[in-house]
């Protein structure tokens, strides 16, 4: 039986995050530290890197942490410690069904954070870096290592111009599509729950994507997207702001974010289109780094 995670909930008064920062020649900079980490973290950190070890051994090449707790951004109890796992054997060659069981144990032991995910991918996935990837563009942009090798050192520099924006959009439409289908009939709270934070901050990071071009700056963090959106479309922040309100406090009520999504996300796909046409009008998943 699955652990269900602590849900605890920000008001959006609550102006939390901030943009990355860039380089002067517009990259991306990392500011992800070890040494901006609360030490209340440490232990938790230590257990992590230790289930890693033990059911990988020899397959484990590297461990990175991100998100908001290397960057200093943490807070107890209600961020989640995301980590990422490089793996030295592709993934149809490991055994990985002690997963859920190894989070689940996690996340009762630990209350310092609203759950840890742990997360694999296969160092071939990484390396080939001639075209974006959302993966190795965590590690070099919001991870540090914390076991291992740090494949960042070779991973190349990224901007946030179109080819990380073209990543938020490509799929959009699809993933509103399924978020509609899972929220169908769907009596299942927790469930729902769940979906809701999901699609709303897939809208959100698209809506800063959408003017990504314009703004050349990135963030994960939904606050400063929220803003950067409403400023470039003033009819559409109401709406973009209710995302914003159903990501942080999520709403059990299936047909009414059915009827949130049948508006807004129709909407963020018409939007998506414009900007395909634009910016990838080959619909390629994922571009060039040298476009």
């Amino acid at each position: 039986m699955n652990v269900k995670r602590r849900r605890c909930l920000i008001g959006t008064n609550k102006k939390i995050g901030r943009f990355c920062a860039n380089d002067v020649k517009g990259y991306i900079v990392n500011e992800a530290r070890k040494e901006w980490i609360d030490p209340v973290y440490d232990d938790l950190i230590k257990r992590v890197v230790q289930v890693y070890k033990d059911q990988l051994g020899p397959n484990l090449h590297s461990i990175y942490i991100r998100g908001s707790i290397p960057r200093g951004l943490g807070i107890v109890g209600v961020s989640d410690l995301d980590t990422l796992c490089i793996t030295n054997n592709k993934m149809d060659e490991l055994d990985l069904t002690w997963v859920n069981k190894a989070e689940n144990e996690i996340n009762q032991a630990f209350s310092c954070v609203n759950g840890v995910e742990l997360s694999f991918y296969h160092i071939e996935e990484i390396c080939n870096s001639s075209t974006f990837s959302i993966i190795p563009f965590m590690i070099k942009t919001h991870s540090i290592c914390v076991y291992g090798k740090d494949a960042g050192h070779h991973l190349p520099s990224y901007r946030a111009d179109r080819t990380l924006a073209n990543d938020h959009i490509i799929n959009l439409q699809q993933y509103i599509e399924s978020a509609k289908h899972d929220l169908q009939g769907n009596e299942d709270k927790e469930d729902i729950l769940d979906c809701c934070i999901w699609i709303m901050k897939i809208i959100i990071r698209a809506g800063l994507a959408l003017i990504m071009e314009i703004e050349k700056q990135y963030t994960r963090d939904l606050y400063p997207a929220y803003k950067a959106f409403a400023k470039h479309f003033p009819d559409q922040e109401p709406n973009m702001r209710q995302a914003l309100d159903y990501a942080i406090n999520p709403s059990p009520d299936a047909e009414q974010l059915l009827s949130f999504l049948n508006e807004m996300g129709e909407w963020m796909v018409k939007e998506s289109e414009k900007w395909l046409m634009i910016h990838n009008p080959d619909r390629l998943r994922k571009m060039n780094l040298n476009e």
